[in-house]
């Protein structure tokens, strides 16, 4: 008979497993994802040693655990344990530093100004990109129509009978005085829906990380509840063998 439950073991060895399999498709996200950066390095493109430490760090420690249950050693189940302690800490971390990214967005999309779309209209291919989109959102400008100075283009134009990517009603406004275009533009700007795209992925990183967190404090548990049942299993036997030799 084993130290530790049979039902236990089975369950920390499967979700064990599961986690091997996401680590190795993390690192084959991780290659993949790679030889783009490699292409796109002349550019800036950001490193990517943290992706690969996390699907290493995924995969080895699952490897670790797996062994540790198979084994019933009560000191790998430890180094497990702290990995799990280490784990769920960094999760926390990364997942407040993201909701505070997030409001500091939030903050800096409700209080924008023309300031922050000028590097934006500076750059020709993306006012070119802004032109495309604003027909499809039914928005104008980034932060106002006045980004586009005097010559509104017809992307902006407003009917009042369509729809917006929110659903409702489209809402028309008069164009700004002296400019050229449509009479009659968006209101909504395109810096809501920007801020919308941006929340939801902060939304999915956040939750991201406070699952794995949970994750991390339930492995955490569970290793703790094992290491407890082989300790008593050891000093059940000990006491059986100093029974015996008397």
């Amino acid at each position: 008979m084993g130290k530790i439950n049979g039902c236990l073991k089975c369950l920390f060895v499967f979700f064990n497993v599961l986690f091997g399999i996401i680590g190795c498709l993390l690192i084959y996200g991780t290659i993949k994802v790679t030889a783009y950066s490699l292409q796109m390095s002349a550019f800036g493109a950001p490193s990517l040693a943290w992706l690969w430490v996390f699907a290493i760090g995924v995969l080895g420690i699952s490897s670790l655990g797996i062994y540790a249950a198979c084994s019933e050693k009560a000191l790998a189940l430890k180094i497990f344990a702290g990995f799990m302690v280490a784990g769920m800490i960094i999760m926390m971390i990364f997942g407040i530093v993201i909701v505070v990214m997030r409001n500091q967005l939030r903050d800096s999309f409700d209080s924008a100004s023309a300031e922050l779309a000028k590097p934006f209209m500076k750059n020709e291919e993306l006012r070119e990109a802004l032109n495309q989109l604003q027909g499809s959102l039914h928005c104008c400008g980034v932060v106002s129509p006045k980004d586009w100075a005097d010559d509104i283009p017809q992307s902006c134009e407003c009917s009042g009978h369509g729809t917006g990517p929110y659903g409702g009603r489209d809402t028309c406004v008069a164009k700004p005085q002296g400019t050229s275009g449509p009479d009659k533009i968006y209101q909504q700007t395109c810096a809501d829906f920007f801020f919308y795209i941006i929340n939801l992925a902060c939304n999915i990183t956040m939750g991201f990380f406070f699952g794995f967190a949970v994750t991390a404090l339930l492995g955490l548990l569970v290793s703790l509840l094992m290491i407890h049942q082989i300790k008593r299993h050891d000093s059940a036997d000990s006491a059986s063998y100093a029974m015996k030799s008397f």
